[in-house]
């Protein structure tokens, strides 16, 4: 095999297969054998043009799992036969400042996976060596490549500050995040309320862990958290900053709003619904590579698993659109082997 084919995005909504041809990994680097690969609305950043040079051609895709089949010089921690999985953040530098003080998700040399160098909607992919997550035995590679972003998002969200089991926590949005957070909340022993538009999610969220529900299309979630006593950390995952905008008044004391939804509007806060309680909003992007080991590990001791749609890899378009169309229950993925 000299050559794989990937999926190309070029300009605004581009995506075409082509035939690339099959090159050495760097040094320092790997290259896979790609299983599966999720498609997050994160992808839209690749496909949309919603980058510094959308003319030049890249492979989207941040949810990678696959079996290394080369591995490039000074890598030796890692071989071929590895089953592995690549997030968002395709590997830290380790020679920056903040890697160099321990923050490996902040490195200033750290490429993104799909977005500003090649991800999975392809047969191959190349990847950093400190990017990549041991796979462990009893995960699928579908089950295994969401979790390698949303599932790492909202379980390092979850653990923004110290919150103890038994403690209310608050998932608003139950979609591609927020069904995997109540699964994480559950888990991690916390008291849990939903937080949706309607009540039609309401026994799905439930089932996944929810002790409580509130729809916020019929009462201020801000005021119905308050009276359960108000949330030590609530994590949102909508993509809109004014359903964000009343969660802070239901904080506890000391709670935490943590912002994983990435919005086009902001999100309005009143001064004073920060100083009393001592509140405070913060965003939190994803996890290290070792982190998401600790995820995967975690989601597979206690049974977390993603609802899926699978389509084949040559059905890459159609699974973007899929998942553009919001339509999908809740993750899209793209199986190689299909």
């Amino acid at each position: 095999m000299t050559t794989y084919r990937a999926f190309e995005a070029t300009g605004v909504h581009n995506l075409q297969l082509v035939e690339r041809e099959l090159t050495a990994p760097a040094p320092g680097q790997v290259r896979l054998r790609v299983e599966t690969c999720g498609v997050c609305h994160t992808d839209v950043l690749a496909v949309e043009g919603l980058r510094g040079d959308p003319s030049r051609p890249i492979v989207p895709g941040h949810e990678i799992v696959g079996v290394i089949d080369a591995v490039g010089t000074g890598v030796t921690a890692w071989q071929p036969g590895d089953r592995v999985g690549v997030g968002f953040l395709n590997g830290q530098c380790w020679e920056c400042e903040p890697c160099r003080r321990g923050d490996f998700v902040n490195c200033l040399n750290q490429q993104q996976t799909g977005t500003t160098t090649d991800g999975g909607y392809a047969e191959v992919a190349y990847a950093r060596a400190s990017g990549l997550v041991r796979v462990p035995e009893g995960i699928s590679a579908i089950d295994a490549a969401p979790l390698l972003c949303a599932g790492l998002t909202t379980f390092i969200a979850l653990q923004q500050g110290p919150t103890r089991a038994g403690t209310l926590v608050a998932v608003q949005g139950i979609g591609g995040l927020g069904h995997l957070a109540l699964q994480y909340a559950r888990s991690l022993g916390y008291r849990v309320a939903a937080v949706a538009r309607g009540t039609e999610k309401e026994a799905y969220a439930r089932q996944l862990g929810a002790d409580e529900y509130i729809d916020s299309s019929s009462t201020d979630p801000g005021a119905a958290l308050s009276a359960l006593g108000g949330a030590s950390v609530i994590v949102a995952t909508a993509s809109s900053g004014a359903s964000m905008n009343p969660l802070v008044r239901g904080l506890a004391p000391n709670g935490r709003l943590v912002v994983v939804g990435a919005a086009p509007d902001p999100l309005t806060v009143s001064t004073p619904d920060l100083i009393f309680g001592t509140h405070s909003i913060v965003g939190s992007l994803t996890g290290s590579s070792i982190e998401n080991e600790d995820n995967l590990a975690f989601s597979l001791a206690h049974d977390i698993r993603p609802s899926v749609e699978v389509m084949p890899f040559t059905q890459a378009r159609e699974a973007y659109e899929r998942m553009l169309s919001g339509q999908a229950r809740f993750r899209v993925v793209l199986d190689m082997t299909a």
